[in-house]
């Protein structure tokens, strides 16, 4: 949990960040030899982060039979956890293929957003019964907590960073139709709101966004006759 406290996540990607904190989950967590981190967006998961390529193989095996552990642990919200591949009766057709690889336990925690749940951290060994213990639990809710914070951090940026560049865009436009109006008003000897109209009128006529309308104008007046 130290370790897990002093990741840094501001001015990262997200990608690096999961990485680190799957790489520590993978250090902490009783059992883990292979870990991986599943995101579902649109309802699709993917696996964002991974340590050992057995993570990978069993996690990629669950999407392509859209079902097992880490996928109904993302999606539903509860801790799923196999003892012994061999033994285990869920998820049959997921069951039958992971058979041939060299996973014999698993554990899969799901990742709290907002209320809801956005993925899944999953844990591998290939020793039955590795994450029997209430360390490996703890352990992995810990990461499993650090992942949905880093989600959340980085989903906020990404909105700042868009409602920074619609303002932008948004005081641009205003800037070129402002600077259009005077134009008309110069040419047609108008008011700015008749000057506005006859963009307005320009816009629906020709079907383009007013913005264009306006940048076509005053780059008109910039151009060499």
């Amino acid at each position: 949990m130290r370790e897990l406290s002093r990741v840094t996540l501001g001015g990262r990607e997200l990608s690096d960040v999961l990485g680190e904190i799957t790489g520590i989950a993978a250090r902490a967590i009783p059992g883990a030899e292979a870990v991986s981190t599943t995101l579902i967006r649109d309802d699709k998961p993917f696996t964002a982060a991974y340590t050992g390529e057995m993570a990978l193989t069993a996690d990629e095996l669950q999407y392509a039979e859209d079902g097992g552990p880490c996928i109904d642990a993302g999606r539903g919200g509860v801790v799923l956890r196999i003892d012994d591949m061999r033994s285990e009766e869920r998820w049959p057709a997921y069951i039958a293929r992971v058979r041939e690889t060299e996973v014999r336990s698993s554990l899969s925690v799901p990742l709290p957003y907002q209320g809801s749940w956005i993925g899944a951290l999953n844990v591998y060994s290939t020793q039955p019964q590795a994450f029997a213990g209430p360390e490996s639990l703890e352990a992995g809710l810990g990461a499993a907590e650090a992942i949905a914070v880093a989600v959340a951090n980085a989903d906020a940026h990404a909105q700042l960073a868009d409602q920074a560049r619609n303002m932008r865009i948004a005081m641009e436009s205003r800037a070129v139709i402002e600077q259009a109006k005077g134009v008309l008003m110069a040419q047609r000897h108008c008011d700015a709101e008749q000057a506005f109209e006859i963009l307005r009128q320009a816009s629906q006529r020709y079907n383009r966004k007013l913005r264009e309308i306006a940048a076509g104008i005053v780059e008109s007046t910039q151009t060499p006759q």
